[in-house]
């Protein structure tokens, strides 16, 4: 079994900062597309494998577009939603990174999964600003969770800053941004 975290494709958001990142619910660019396309003859997926997204736009669309028309089992859950990185504890949520409510997932995206074990609370905040202690309980939650998978492999499709933070998690060492996956990037993850 493997874990590959992927970043979302080139998003919308991107394209003027900072002045984008304010842009609510953002939309991959058509490069971003053209990304996830790749990214789909990077990772032919098969009915055992497993893809957990973030829940916001750009991430469930490169999901989308990288699951095609294989049949995998989705998880969209808050523990891979947007994470600053690193932590500024002054700093809030940027409205690029403002998670989509469920009840709109579950419209816009019907085919995808929702994480309904998740509590209320994680879905109306994510972990985005959470203190990097509590991060790192739902963190390595999440990963043994990861590990009672038995076959197939998992596919997390995130962010810089959430993969950067489970990568820093992972390997006990401090990252830094510069350690950040660019758009459609990834990263397989020993844990």
């Amino acid at each position: 079994m493997e874990l590959v975290f992927i970043r979302h494709g080139q998003g919308e958001h991107t394209l003027d900062t900072p002045n984008s990142l304010h842009m609510k619910n953002p939309s991959l660019t058509k490069e971003g597309k053209e990304q996830a396309y790749l990214l789909r003859d990077t990772f032919p997926l098969d009915s055992e494998d497993m893809v957990v997204i973030s829940p916001t736009q750009r991430t469930l669309e490169t999901a989308q577009i990288l699951m095609g028309t294989a049949e995998v089992k989705t998880n969209v859950s808050p523990v891979v939603s947007p994470r600053m990185f690193p932590q500024k504890q002054k700093w809030r949520t940027l409205p690029c990174d403002v998670m989509m409510k469920r009840e709109e997932i579950e419209r816009v995206f019907p085919t995808f999964s929702i994480d309904h074990n998740c509590p209320d609370e994680l879905w109306k905040d994510g972990i985005n600003t959470m203190p990097e202690k509590e991060f790192r309980i739902i963190g390595k939650a999440f990963l043994n969770w990861c590990k009672q998978k038995e076959k197939g492999n998992i596919y997390v499709v995130s962010h810089d800053g959430t993969i950067t933070s489970y990568r820093q998690l992972t390997s006990k060492r401090l990252l830094t941004r510069d350690d950040f996956p660019k758009d459609a990037g990834w990263v397989r993850m020993q844990y």
